[in-house]
């Protein structure tokens, strides 16, 4: 048996390179071993499978190391194939996944994303995470991800994560964030994960569920402009709508290929 897959950058601009993930459309579900197997030979930060019924789409995200529980530039990802490369003629799609029902409203090019907020609380930092950081945050805050809030953009930029004592950590399916106000933009962040294949991601969207919440706090207004500050780099249009968090960004196809299921078997 052969699989399509679509390679997709997510959160793309003019200046950034966006997120990638792999969009695979299956006929029925796999085992979770082997979807965790396709993704981890993929080699990208996540992995979309998608089934279409005549009702409804099915979405499940793989990293190589585990299922998630939610993923913005996959789900991004799968949006753009399902309608720029499977052609489909939708400008709104509602993905089933483990996080309930994601809407996504597709106009210009542009996807929005509409995912639940996940307003973070304050919290202490754990000495481990602490101990892992070259540069301490103002305050911290938990949801999810754990959100480190710094004075300003250059901190985030330079800040090092010594990965042989965060990857002690166990925030499965969790991150750490840092993030700041942005010199240009509304905010910055900048988001990594311990004990996986890829120590900081591109750009997460997911973590957005929890810093635009936080940000609507602080600065007092409710539609953003933010960037990813990784070395791809990712812009993310946001918008907080009280329970819904609305995240939006585009997205290209760069590859497509053939994989038979006998070569990972």
């Amino acid at each position: 048996m052969n699989l399509d897959i679509y390679y997709i950058d997510a959160f793309i601009s003019e200046s950034y390179k966006g997120n990638t993930a792999c969009v695979i459309p299956l006929n029925n579900w796999f085992s979770d071993q082997l979807l965790l197997q396709i993704s981890k030979k993929n080699s990208v930060p996540e992995t979309a499978f998608i089934i279409i019924k005549k009702n409804k789409i099915l979405l499940r995200w793989f990293t190589p190391d585990i299922e998630m529980d939610l993923c913005g530039h996959a789900t991004l990802a799968a949006a753009h194939c399902i309608i720029n490369e499977l052609k489909y003629n939708y400008d709104k799609i509602i993905f089933e996944t483990l996080s309930g029902k994601i809407e996504v409203i597709v106009k210009d090019n542009i996807y929005k994303l509409s995912f639940p907020s996940r307003n973070p609380i304050k919290t202490r930092l754990p000495e481990i995470i602490k101990n892992s950081l070259s540069i301490q945050p103002k305050f911290v805050l938990k949801s999810r991800d754990y959100i480190l809030v710094y004075e300003k953009e250059s901190d985030v930029q330079n800040i090092v994560i010594d990965q042989k004592i965060f990857d002690k950590i166990n925030l499965d399916p969790g991150g750490v964030c840092v993030t700041s106000v942005g010199d240009n933009y509304d905010f910055v962040s900048r988001f990594f994960t311990p004990q996986s294949s890829i120590l900081e991601d591109p750009v997460t969207g997911s973590s957005h569920c929890s810093l635009v919440p936080y940000w609507s706090n602080i600065l007092k207004k409710n539609t953003f402009k933010a960037i990813q500050i990784s070395k791809r780099g990712g812009l993310l249009m946001c918008e907080s709508k009280g329970n819904i968090v609305i995240i939006g960004g585009k997205a290209n196809t760069f590859f497509k290929e053939t994989l038979s299921l006998n070569s990972i078997l």
